[in-house]
């Protein structure tokens, strides 16, 4: 996980040559106050917010059976989670119904874009080899591209460097109709950083309480959050490392930074608990997945994905009146 995350260096000063006086909109534009600039948007603002997403606010999150379920205000004990769970389900079986909840998600993502009212969030964190990106490929599969971003927050740039620490995640936070997911997230900010010491711990301490602001902003704003921590064990991940190591074609996935990474293999642990504790709230609580076995992680995230589109109750727009009279001249 920390490879990809290095140390936060110093970046270049700003451009400092436009000053609060410039205006990128002409020299008329420019005479009006901008708080009479701001009042000229009102009823365009108004028009494009649509009026279901005060009625969608509270989207319960249906997690599937065999994921737990961080509850507000308790702990969280990793250990006492088994990462090679398979809730009893039969692997063919499985795998045959995540076809099924693949084609929910592609028809309820449709609606959503056609809605363009809403937008879904999906959060991925785990340590390395956990399976972010293949939980992605798998669940993912067959959604219409136009409707959907992935971000993956990798080392920061000097420009990101130079701004507050939620700013590179709030920049790609899906727009209305859209499905989001973040490949690491905010959380790598409490995360990587204090396994390795990149900050002091009064900084990275005080982080969860401002990453719980955000995501309660994001929902305030018709953002549905689901957020899922894939835990698998340390002699799976061995395992997985292996096969990289053993197979000339994942060679490209494998770092060497990860052997020493793996020596921190508690610290991370305990790090992922404290924020899986103090970040699991009503509206975006946490979701621990047994991920050792890739086809039970897969159908249970497909089908927590699904059901909470579901549960958004995303709707087409109505047709223009008249519209099913017209005809098409030759």
């Amino acid at each position: 996980m920390s490879k990809k995350n290095g140390k936060h260096h110093r970046g270049q000063k700003r451009d400092q040559r436009m000053t609060d006086g410039d205006d990128l909109h002409g020299t008329a534009h420019a005479k009006r106050p901008s708080t009479a600039r701001w009042a000229s948007t009102i009823d365009a603002n108004a028009e494009s917010i649509p009026a279901a997403l005060g009625a969608h606010r509270e989207v319960p999150i249906p997690a599937a059976a065999g994921i737990t379920v961080v509850e507000p205000g308790t702990r969280i004990d990793l250990g006492a989670v088994d990462a090679d769970a398979d809730g009893g389900l039969d692997k063919d079986w499985a795998k045959e119904a995540l076809g099924r909840e693949r084609e929910r998600i592609i028809a309820l993502q449709e609606r959503l874009y056609a809605e363009r009212a809403r937008s879904l969030l999906l959060v991925f964190q785990a340590i390395d080899t956990g399976g972010k990106d293949g939980t992605i490929r798998a669940v993912l599969k067959g959604v219409n591209p136009q409707g959907c971003t992935v971000a993956s927050f990798k080392v920061p740039s000097s420009d990101e460097r130079d701004h507050d620490f939620l700013w590179r995640y709030h920049a790609r936070t899906p727009g209305r109709g859209m499905i989001g997911v973040f490949n690491r997230s905010h959380y790598e900010d409490v995360l990587v950083v204090r396994v390795k010491g990149l900050v002091p711990d009064a900084v990275w301490q005080s982080r969860y309480g401002r990453i719980n602001d955000f995501e309660q902003l994001l929902t305030e704003s018709g953002t549905t959050i689901l957020k899922f921590f894939l835990h698998i064990s340390k002699a799976e991940q061995k395992k997985r490392l292996e096969a990289r190591i053993a197979d000339p074609e994942k060679h490209w996935k494998f770092d060497p930074a990860d052997l020493v990474e793996r020596k921190s293999w508690d610290a991370y642990q305990q790090a992922f608990a404290d924020a899986l504790s103090r970040c699991s709230t009503p509206r975006a609580p946490w979701l621990v997945v047994p991920a050792n076995h890739k086809w039970f992680r897969n159908y249970v995230i497909a089908k927590t994905v699904a059901d909470t589109l579901e549960a958004m109750d995303p709707r087409f727009p109505e047709a223009a009146k008249g519209i099913a009279d017209l005809t098409v001249p030759d």
